[in-house]
């Protein structure tokens, strides 16, 4: 009467058709979020490298003068394995305490 009416085949079809484009749509929406996060990060992401680095330069330079001070007293030899080992040893004692972090909280005995 009012013409013929779709089969479930057919509308079944136009379901899955409409939720892959919705599906689509909201990975394009997703994927455009995150473009703007990482984009709004780009230059903090920036200014923190370049202090690192920064950072970094100061701790060698911090540590050449320590070198430099104990050489007045001792063999520049000697200074320099001091200087090296106390810092390879401060190194080794954060590992430890990073890595006894990863395990997860402490356990109360």
């Amino acid at each position: 009467m009012f013409g013929e009416q779709p089969g479930v085949t057919t509308l079944v079809g136009r379901l899955v058709d409409e939720s892959r484009t919705l599906v689509s749509a909201e990975v394009a929406l997703y994927k455009a979020k995150a473009g703007e996060r990482v984009s709004a990060y780009k230059s903090a992401i920036v200014f923190f490298a370049i202090a690192g680095v920064l950072g970094l330069a100061a701790l060698v330079a911090l540590l050449v003068g320590l070198i430099m001070a104990l050489a007045t007293v001792l063999h520049p030899i000697w200074a320099t394995l001091i200087v090296v080992g106390v810092v390879l040893l401060l190194a080794a004692v954060l590992g430890i305490v990073g890595k006894g972090r990863l395990a997860g909280p402490e356990r109360s005995v």
